[in-house]
Order: structure tokens, then sequence, then C-alpha cells
């Protein structure tokens, strides 16, 4: 059994055998409430102060990965890719590091401040994926057309939608529902604040698309 619970923005806690925290921020610098984890393992996507908060959730044993690499921590097994944040190869806003993981019989894949389409070997390097959390919220990353084009290419078995605008957020980013109004009301899963699983749980075809609630 997985339990996954959202922190708001892209800070996700995934808790299984190893308990991962993706991008936490501190809450009080975008308006919304910090993190409450103890992380076994944290992932950074990248150095931006609403992504990189990892001493506010690493346990006393935690470990952070924050570079593209190819590693095992706590048992996980990670592949990170580098990738950009914005449309110019990075030299607007730098780089940011896609998460691919493996924990309990599911893949897991973050796609971070992606700001751009993946190309075919990106694609092709992060499939297949159970799990994929994606942000669609624009200007700052990619927005909901460029976010159904990645999850129809990789087709995730779930597609988890982040770093979009809620309320008391200080960032001026699109609502969720942009993205939601691509997809048929039957994928579109509300799924509150956390939802446990197993693999067996999961679609066996087609992709549903989970919306968190803080």
């Amino acid at each position: 059994m997985v339990r996954i619970r959202w922190h708001g923005h892209a800070c996700f806690e995934v808790d299984g055998s190893v308990r991962i925290v993706t991008d936490p921020h501190d809450g009080k610098s975008l308006g919304i409430a910090p993190p409450k984890a103890k992380a076994d393992l944290v992932l950074v996507s990248h150095d931006h102060f609403d992504h990189n908060c990892a001493s506010l959730v690493k346990g006393k044993d935690g470990s952070v990965v924050d570079k593209p690499i190819m590693t095992v921590e706590k048992g996980v097994r990670i592949e990170g890719t580098m990738a950009s944040h914005d449309t110019e190869n990075g030299s607007k806003r730098g780089k940011v590091t896609i998460f691919r993981f493996e924990m309990d019989g599911t893949t897991f894949c973050h796609l971070g401040d992606l700001g751009h389409v993946l190309s075919e070997a990106d694609v092709d390097r992060i499939s297949p994926v159970d799990v994929m959390f994606i942000p669609v919220g624009d200007v700052f990353t990619i927005g909901p057309e460029a976010a159904a084009k990645i999850v129809n290419a990789v087709r995730p078995r779930v597609a988890v939608p982040m770093h979009y605008r809620v309320p008391g957020l200080g960032l001026a980013i699109q609502p969720v529902q942009n993205f939601l109004k691509l997809y048929r009301p039957e994928q579109i899963i509300k799924v509150g604040n956390e939802v446990e699983f197993t693999e067996e749980d999961l679609p066996k075809s087609g992709t549903e698309i989970w919306v968190f609630s803080s």
C-alpha cells in the first residue's frame, strides 16, 4: 500500500516502504501552509525558494537528491533527467531535474518546474510511468496544453496536476480547471488531500487524472 499526500504546489509526500517528499516549500513565501512531514528521502528538482526547502522536511537520517543522477537511496532506485525551466534551454530560469523513482511495485515521475514539451528521447527515457506529477499552471512552467501533450506522449496510468493557482498562493498562475477541461469528466478523479492505493488499484488502460485538494 502506498499513500500520496499533497502539501501544496509541487510538494507531495509518497509514503510506502520509504517516505519520499518532493520539492518542499516553506509555505509562508507562497502564502500557503508549509508541509507537515518528515521524509526519509527528499527530491529537489531545482534550487528555487518554492521547491528547495529540504531542511524543513528531512528526517534525522534523511537523504536529499538534487541532481540529475542515477542512484539508489534508501532502497529506492532513482533516475534523474536534466530538463529546462523554460523554452530557451534554461537561459531564462535555469535547469530542473525530472525524477523517476520506483517504490513498492509502482513507478513515479515528478517533472518539477518543467518549462517545455519533452522530446521523444526524454519520453523514452522516463517511460513507462504509473504515476506522473506534472505542472499545469503556465507562466513559470508548462501550461495546460503542453502538459496534455506530455500526458498523451508518456501515457501514465495516472497523471497528477500540480503547480497551479490555489487560494492564497502568491503566484499569478493558471487554475487547475484550465487543464481539466481538456479531459473527459469520467477520467477525472477527485481524491481529496491524500489517497491510498496498491499497484492493482491503478487503471488497466488509459490515463486517469487524480486531482488533489488542500
